[in-house]
């Protein structure tokens, strides 16, 4: 169930993948997973073999039942993901409660310094993936319609290589709370080819694409993994900090008394799953 949410926060752009799975308390075995140790990865395969088969079923079923969610019921539908983010905050502060008591040299200003940088480096990010990602979603299907369907795709170095840096850099952006790798695929005018080329299985461009993935994973991984070895309880403040200012890029406003109820209820059933399910963690 965890790996569904997972899978659909992946593919919504605006709903950072890293900040589900920090809502649902599996962010840093998924981190530490993520290496190139195959004997390890082999060994945990009870962990990750369940949460990677929900996450393929969020991507190919779910995810278009939260899309057709997201057009007809857009705000109550956000209000529900702001509610899990909302809800994940009480786990997030008793880990950097656990980590500031391992810490011989722990000082209160620097993680309210870490808090407080990371909230505002999230919002700048925000402003410029809404700035750079203002294109037309439609036409940004259309130009990746005719890309994807055409019988003889030329797949250059350059292409290729755009490809790449596109699949290593959502990646990054899916491993760090806040970040919505499917919006920066957005800002970068790839999500219409990536998304269309996943649908229709085009292998010639998913295979530049997933190894750009891949690399970017291992990357992002290792480097979330040294900074929880040298400052975790920083590292959670930041983290803290980043999924605040994620709530900005979802906060979708009111309109109707009637959509405020609703709202407000989807608001409270998300803080409820997010809350209880890392209850006792």
């Amino acid at each position: 169930m965890k790996g569904i949410v997972l899978g659909i926060a992946n593919v919504i752009p605006g709903v950072s993948g890293g900040t589900m799975a920090v809502v649902f308390n599996v962010y840093d075995r998924i981190i530490g997973l993520i290496s190139p140790d195959i004997k390890k990865i082999i060994r945990s395969w009870a962990f990750w073999f369940p949460l990677v088969l929900g996450m393929a079923v969020g991507v190919l079923a779910f995810s278009k039942i939260i899309t057709a969610l997201l057009g007809k019921f857009p705000v109550p539908t956000k209000y529900f993901f702001i509610g899990l983010i909302l809800g994940s905050i009480p786990l997030i502060i008793r880990k950097i409660r656990s980590s500031k008591s391992e810490s011989k040299n722990s000082a209160p200003a620097k993680y309210w310094f870490f808090l407080a940088l990371s909230f505002f480096i999230g919002l700048a990010m925000v402003l410029c993936m809404m700035i750079f990602g203002s294109a037309d979603m439609d036409s940004a299907k259309e130009s990746a319609k005719s890309l994807a369907q055409t019988t003889q795709i030329s797949l250059d170095f350059k292409t290729c290589s755009l490809l790449f840096l596109a699949g290593a850099a959502a990646a990054v952006a899916m491993i760090i709370p806040g970040i919505s790798g499917s919006f920066l695929l957005l800002a970068l005018g790839m999500y219409g080819t990536i998304m269309l080329a996943i649908s229709t299985l085009n292998i010639p461009l998913l295979i530049p694409f997933g190894l750009g993935v891949v690399a970017g994973l291992i990357f992002g991984a290792a480097l979330v993994r040294f900074l929880m070895a040298k400052i975790p309880s920083y590292t959670y403040a930041a983290i803290l900090g980043l999924i605040a200012g994620s709530v900005v890029l979802i906060y979708p406003g009111f309109a109707s008394l009637t959509v405020i109820l609703i709202s407000a209820a989807t608001l409270v059933l998300g803080f409820a799953a997010a809350y209880f399910s890392s209850r006792g963690e």
